[in-house]
């Protein structure tokens, strides 16, 4: 008994020292330094219904990554700001995970914006995930020329904030037996195309947001090429990106990562480029071997998709990443028994980001700028990349 109590003690003590230790998330591998800044926006158009008061305003939050300039003084953007510290698992920082206060980002916060105009990126976070978790993958596209804006869907994120002020999720913003993953078919399909709505909603008026932002005095007048914008996200996040792309005439192109496809979308098809990532055993790409029903959906979804859109679309599985490794979750040091719980795969997950931003820098490059882009067609580099025929 008195041994156990020691190797628990033992093992609690290096858990706590582990999370304490800082670390910087990987470096950008674009040529400009990357800017940041936060704004919060209201959509007085839209009375919201995930909201607990009725009546409201639908109110956002957005982290805007983009290309700087940053001169002498430039002081670091903080990873998980003031109440942003709160998306701690379980809101607490140190049991077993990284504490934000060490995390480091390569961003400058409110610096001016490099020369030249830039492309949008509008980014949308997984169901219960907020746009700061997806820090390192935002970076890096920011660093080769692009304006990543990250909106974070109110009351559907675990937590978001709102002038200062931390929001919590809704039953009606992330419907638990939906967000649980307890749901297949007619009744998931009902939840989804209800949600997707919205948040597609919110992503096309985060980009009308940033291509106001042009025409404003500040950081940004006279840097936004808002006539090429892209739709970018993660999970649910996914869906309402090409959802969000099939209504804006401006919209360059979408790409979804290791997201279940919902909204009108998945029947009408795209007309625009499209790009698909998954995890090794992720069936949203539409080729897998379902290992249930929930899996013979998302490939026959994906399936629905592909065949009606009109426009190139790239497929591929990255072997050995799971779900959570598409943000800044493979990052973080967690202890065993929360790693274990998480959806994160064997993939190192520096590696598993640098691959996904890699498909993705080049996927923007090539439907936002009309530049060649071998990796899109050519065999990869990449041994743990899996490219899906259509």
């Amino acid at each position: 008994m008195l041994a156990l109590v020691v190797l628990i003690a033992g093992y609690v003590g290096y858990v706590a020292f582990r999370a304490a230790q800082p670390f910087t998330l990987p470096a950008p591998t674009g040529p400009y330094a990357v800017g940041r800044t936060l704004f919060d926006r209201t959509d007085e158009t839209r009375t919201d219904p995930l909201a607990p008061t009725p009546g409201m305003p639908r109110e956002l939050s957005v982290w805007l990554w983009y290309p700087a300039s940053p001169g002498p003084g430039a002081q670091p953007a903080p990873y998980a700001p003031d109440a942003w510290a709160g998306l701690h698992l379980g809101g607490l920082a140190g049991l077993g995970e990284t504490g934000f206060a060490g995390v480091h980002d390569h961003a400058f916060a409110d610096v001016p914006a490099a020369a030249g105009r830039f492309p949008v990126v509008v980014l949308e976070p997984g169901l219960g995930f907020a746009a700061p978790q997806y820090t390192a993958l935002a970076e890096d596209l920011a660093s080769h020329g692009y304006l990543v804006a990250g909106v974070t869907p109110t009351y559907s994120a675990n937590l978001t904030v709102l002038k200062g002020r931390a929001v919590a999720a809704t039953k009606a913003g992330n419907p638990p037996e939906f967000g649980a993953g307890d749901l297949h078919g007619a009744q998931a399909q009902t939840i989804g195309d209800r949600l997707v709505g919205i948040w597609a909603a919110d992503a096309s008026f985060t980009a009308a947001q940033v291509a106001a932002l042009d025409r404003e005095t500040g950081l940004f007048a006279g840097h936004v090429d808002a006539a090429a914008t892209v739709y970018l996200g993660h999970s649910f996040g996914g869906a309402a990106a090409l959802e969000a792309c099939r209504s804006d005439a401006h919209c360059a192109g979408a790409a979804d990562l290791d997201g279940t496809q919902y909204g009108t979308v998945v029947h009408s098809g795209l007309a625009k480029p499209m790009l698909l990532i998954g995890g090794g055993h992720s069936c949203v790409t539409g080729t897998c071997q379902p290992a249930g029903p929930s899996d013979q959906s998302d490939r026959d979804t994906a399936r629905a998709l592909l065949s009606a859109g009109t426009a190139p679309a790239w497929c591929y599985r990255i072997s050995g990443a799971e779900h959570f490794d598409f943000s800044d979750y493979g990052l973080y040091y967690l202890a065993a028994p929360i790693r274990s719980q998480l959806a994160l795969g064997p993939i190192d997950g520096s590696d598993a980001l640098t691959i996904t931003t890699a498909y993705l820098t080049a996927f923007l490059d090539h439907v936002s700028r009309g530049l060649p882009e071998p990796l899109l067609t050519g065999p990869s580099p990449y041994p743990q990349v899996e490219p899906q025929p259509r």
